[in-house]
């Protein structure tokens, strides 16, 4: 009977993008884990730590013997780049010596860590192999930020991706659709957008807030006010939010589970195209290629 070669402490999450990586944990769990909205690492045994050296090498080690031609991988969990840089080409420089064929290696970022890693250090990691860093923006709106704990701001945000930018690393950018509810709706669209506009991500993707657990943790902090989007409520957000996007070249999509309509296109080349199938979702929905309710996922 096979047997694979990591023995993963679960739940484990990685990008869409990531499908066909090598998914390696560096670290248990996010180093932050107080953002109201998400329910990933919520667990006991998901109980933040930065596994042993030993512990990584031995992984490495095994999935090298057993899986052969790696070509990506992804560092898990939450939040890799919470270690040291020295720590980060330690790995870095282990897997290259295990999986010739290796051409990326990717990491969720919370920008909070970013501050405290200079633009040479992050030039060092990519010459090391690390290519691409998946920031979770969620909002630039700042009000929307304190409400749900993210213990970020827009501004800590953007200083993370135009040093990501600088340091020739690619940056990918989750956004939250319907985090601010239907009271900061507006706001949510208009200031993401600003964000974006001002850090020009390579990827920018949305999601749709989601509460499989429920929501009685996230209104807590959120306020009494916290009414949620419906389907419609969200196709007018992400149009307004849309519209105010002035992106040069980016990547942009919302095919993730958690989204009704999915959208594919470069930024701003399809912008109008993106603009007319949102709107056929508002005035239309029947004739929009929705995903049904019961095919959306966290």
């Amino acid at each position: 009977m096979y047997s694979f070669p990591i023995d993963y402490v679960e739940p484990v999450f990685r990008p869409p993008s990531e499908a066909k990586s090598l998914i390696l944990p560096v670290t248990n769990g996010c180093s932050w884990n107080k953002c109201t909205f998400c329910e990933m690492y919520t667990q006991p045994q998901k109980k933040f730590r930065a596994r042993k050296p030993e512990e990584v090498r031995a992984d490495i080690e095994k999935a090298a013997r057993s899986l052969g031609g790696v070509r990506r991988v992804f560092l898990a969990d939450g939040d890799a780049m919470v270690l040291p840089t020295r720590r980060l080409l330690e790995i870095l420089a282990d897997l290259k010596a295990a999986f010739p064929d290796l051409q990326r290696v990717s990491s969720y970022c919370l920008p909070r860590n970013l501050a405290k890693k200079s633009v040479d250090e992050l030039i060092q990691l990519r010459e090391a192999g690390l290519k691409i860093l998946y920031v979770g923006m969620e909002s630039g709106d700042d009000e929307i930020l304190r409400r749900v704990n993210k213990g970020e701001t827009g501004e800590s945000t953007r200083s993370a991706l135009l040093k990501i930018r600088e340091a020739g690393l690619t940056s990918s950018v989750m956004v939250l659709n319907g985090l601010g509810g239907e009271v900061l709706s507006e706001q949510h669209a208009i200031n993401t957008a600003k964000l974006c506009n001002d850090t020009q991500p390579d990827y920018l993707s949305t999601l749709v807030v989601s509460f499989p657990q429920g929501e009685e943790r996230f209104r807590a902090g959120f306020g009494d006010d916290f009414v949620p989007l419906d389907q419609d409520g969200l196709f007018h957000e992400i149009r307004l939010f849309l519209e105010h996007l002035e992106l040069d070249r980016t990547i942009f999509r919302s095919d993730h589970a958690s989204n009704y309509l999915v959208l594919k296109g470069t930024l701003g080349r399809d912008k109008q195209r993106l603009l007319e199938e949102v709107n056929l979702a508002i005035t239309s929905p029947g004739a929009a290629a929705l995903r049904p309710e019961w095919m959306r996922g966290l």
